[in-house]
């Protein structure tokens, strides 16, 4: 019962860490409009509180397929321009940003109870019939 319900949970947390990452990505980005038009702090400074933005400009893969693809997009042409053609780079950005926040967000909420009930009652089928 204890693998089956792990199943379930390893699933469960990669729903909320797509979340996260695409969460985190789109404060980041965000901010960083923000500090191009006002204060021009170091992109390293600004994404220091986040939890996963950090590897993700370090070029780390925490997504795979088409996610890892908007990710590591992303990051390819962060400080390649002046300000101001990066600020709208980073506008352009914000909405396909936010569309895969958004899906997401959804995808956990739909699937992460829905893996741990289904791998559970599973668990709990393979242990009635050992029993």
């Amino acid at each position: 019962m204890g693998l089956t319900t792990s199943i379930g949970t390893f699933l469960s947390a990669n729903k909320k860490k797509r979340m996260q990452i695409f969460a985190e990505l789109y404060e980041f980005n965000e901010q960083l409009i923000l500090n191009l038009k006002f204060s021009r702090a170091s992109i390293e400074k600004i994404a220091s509180p986040f939890k996963f933005v950090p590897d993700i400009l370090k070029g780390e893969i925490l997504l795979a397929g088409n996610d890892g693809d908007v990710l590591r997009d992303y990051t390819e042409n962060l400080g390649m321009t002046d300000a101001l053609s990066q600020v709208d780079y980073l506008s352009e950005r914000k909405s396909l940003l936010k569309k895969y926040k958004e899906e997401s967000f959804a995808d956990y909420k739909k699937y992460s109870a829905l893996y741990v009930k289904i791998f559970f009652l599973i668990g709990v089928m393979v242990a009635v019939l050992l029993a």
